[in-house]
C-alpha cells in the first residue's frame, strides 16, 4: 500500500514487552487480548514515533519494563509511498529520550515531519466535561499534525512562562525584569493563537468535507471563562503589561493562550458537548478525529497513523461498522485495541489481527488469522 503505515515495529524492554516484533503492510491493525495483557502499551509505543510523551504523557523512566529498569527502544520501519524512514526512540536508564532517524541523531520535533499521529484513548472520554488543559492538549495535538512546529512555539512560550511567573511569585515589581520574557511569550503565544485557530478551522472543513454517521460540531476558541482574549504579538504584549499588578497578586499568569479553551456545540441538535449524552460525547469526539485525518489526507496527500484504544467497546455494532469503512476510505493505517477478535468482525480481511497475550510474565505479540 503507498498509504503512510508502520511496516515493521519492534519493542525491546518496553512497559510489559520484553521483546515484540510486528510486522505490517499498511492495513488497519486490530490488537487483541485480555486486559493487561500489553495492548494500549503498543499504541503508546506507536505514539512515540511523534514529538511529545505519547499518548500516556509519561515519563521515559515510566516505560521501561519492570523489574529489569534497563531501559527501553522502540525501532520503527515507515513507508510512505515510495519514501522508508527507519525510526529508533529509547531511553537509557535513568536518561531522557532521544530519538534516531535513518541512522542520525535527530530532534523530537523532526518526527512530526515524517508522520502525524492522532490518538483517541479511554481518557479523553471526559474531554467536555473536565477542565480546559485537556481540551487545550487536543487541540494542540491537532494544530502539530498540521504544523509540527507549533510544539516549538509551545515549548518558547511555556518555557518564557515559567520564568515570569517565579517573578510574579517573588512580587518583583520592576518592569525591567519583566520586558524580554514578555516579549517571548507575546511571539511565541501569537504563533500558538494562529496555530490553533488555522486547526479549528481545518477541522470544520473537514467534518464538512464528507457525509458521516458520526455528529459534526462547531468549534470555538475562547479565553478563560469565555472572555476574549488578545491575538497579536502586539496586543498580547499589552496585555501581559496591563495584567501585571493583577498577576503578582495571582501569584501567575492569568492572561495568555495558555488560559485559552476549545468549546464545542452539537451542530444538528444546537447543545453544547459538556450537556451531551456520554456516547454523543464520544461520537463527537470520533467525528473530530476523523475531520483531521481527513483535512491532512486533503492538504497533504496522506492520511496519519490512527492510535483507538478501546474504540470499538463503545460503540454499537452499526457505527462500528460506519467507523471501520470511514478508516478504510481514509486508506489510513489505524492501530486499535479490544478484549476479542469480534469486535473487529466488521472489518473482515481488510485489517490484520494481533493477539496480544501474557504468559510466565512475557508479553506473547503474534498476528493470527481469523
Amino acid at each position: 500500500m503507498s498509504a503512510l503505515h508502520v511496516s515493521s515495529l519492534r519493542l525491546s524492554h518496553f512497559r510489559s514487552h520484553m521483546r515484540a516484533d510486528l510486522a505490517c503492510d499498511g492495513r488497519p491493525v486490530s490488537l487483541f487480548g485480555p486486559n493487561g495483557a500489553g495492548k494500549t502499551n503498543i499504541l503508546e509505543a506507536v505514539s512515540l514515533l511523534s514529538p511529545g510523551r505519547g499518548l500516556r504523557r509519561s515519563s521515559a523512566e515510566d516505560m521501561t519494563r519492570r523489574p529489569e529498569a534497563l531501559g527501553w527502544k522502540i525501532a520503527a520501519v515507515m513507508r510512505n509511498g515510495d519514501r522508508v524512514t527507519e525510526v529508533e526512540t529509547w531511553s537509557e536508564a535513568g536518561a531522557s529520550r532521544q530519538v534516531r532517524i535513518d541512522g542520525k541523531t535527530a530532534p523530537q520535533i523532526q518526527l512530526g515531519r515524517i508522520a502525524p499521529v492522532l490518538w483517541l484513548v479511554p481518557s479523553m472520554d471526559r474531554l467536555w466535561i473536565e477542565g480546559s488543559e485537556g481540551r487545550r492538549r487536543f487541540l494542540d495535538r491537532a494544530t502539530m499534525s498540521f504544523e509540527p512546529t507549533h510544539a516549538e512555539a509551545v515549548l518558547t512560550y511555556e518555557k518564557a512562562m515559567r520564568e515570569r511567573n517565579r517573578l510574579l511569585k517573588d512580587m518583583v515589581r520592576d518592569a525591567h525584569w519583566y520586558a524580554a520574557l514578555e516579549a517571548q511569550m507575546a511571539d511565541a503565544g501569537a504563533r500558538i493563537i494562529a496555530g490553533r485557530k488555522h486547526a479549528v478551522a481545518e477541522l470544520m472543513r473537514g467534518q464538512d468535507a464528507a457525509q458521516t454517521h458520526f455528529p459534526a460540531s462547531d468549534l470555538t476558541i475562547t479565553g478563560a471563562d469565555g472572555a476574549e482574549m488578545p491575538e497579536t504579538a502586539d496586543d498580547l504584549l499589552t496585555a501581559y503589561t496591563e495584567s501585571r499588578p493583577r498577576d503578582i497578586a495571582a501569584g501567575r499568569s492569568l492572561v495568555g493562550p495558555h488560559r485559552a479553551d476549545l468549546s464545542a456545540v452539537f451542530r444538528a441538535k444546537g447543545v453544547p458537548a459538556r450537556d451531551c449524552s456520554t456516547g454523543e460525547q464520544k461520537a463527537l469526539l470520533i467525528a473530530l478525529i476523523l475531520a483531521n485525518a481527513r483535512a491532512l489526507l486533503r492538504d497533504q496527500g496522506t492520511p496519519p497513523l490512527l492510535l483507538l484504544d478501546e474504540v470499538s467497546a463503545h460503540l454499537d455494532a452499526a457505527r462500528r461498522a460506519a467507523l471501520y469503512d470511514e478508516i478504510c476510505a481514509l486508506g489510513a493505517q489505524a492501530w486499535m485495541t479490544g478484549t476479542g477478535m469480534e469486535l473487529f468482525e466488521e472489518l473482515a480481511s481488510r485489517a490484520q489481527y494481533v493477539s496480544v497475550d501474557e504468559e510466565a510474565g512475557r508479553s506473547i505479540v503474534q498476528e493470527v488469522t481469523p
